[in-house]
């Protein structure tokens, strides 16, 4: 009986915790998150590898390919709205300066 009232307070406050991530973004943290979404509405991302491995007598080889494309890129939408509707959506207002004036904004 004596752990179960140490283990409600501490159920109760990683409750609290979780709860409070779901909570809206400031501003600031909105327009970082948000940069990438922009960034896939500019253009696809990709990267690609290849690798060779010699040992036991054998050699082997291994190669990839990721490609990330956006359904904003698709449907042609403009980044800069893109952020804005993104910055307004997890923090609930607009951002503090449009997408080209976002000091990591590389369009």
């Amino acid at each position: 009986m004596r752990r179960l009232r140490h283990i409600a307070p501490a159920a109760a406050l990683l409750g609290a915790a979780v709860l409070a991530g779901c909570g809206p973004l400031s501003v600031a943290d909105a327009e970082t998150v948000c940069l990438r979404d922009a960034e896939l509405a500019a253009r696809p991302r990709g990267e690609a590898h290849i690798g060779v491995g010699l040992g036991s007598g054998a050699t082997t080889t291994r190669a990839g390919v990721k490609l990330e494309v956006s359904s904003d890129y698709i449907m042609g939408r403009d980044p800069a709205d893109v952020f804005a509707r993104c910055v307004q959506r997890r923090s609930g207002e607009m951002p503090t300066r449009p997408l080209h004036q976002q000091p990591r904004w590389r369009g």
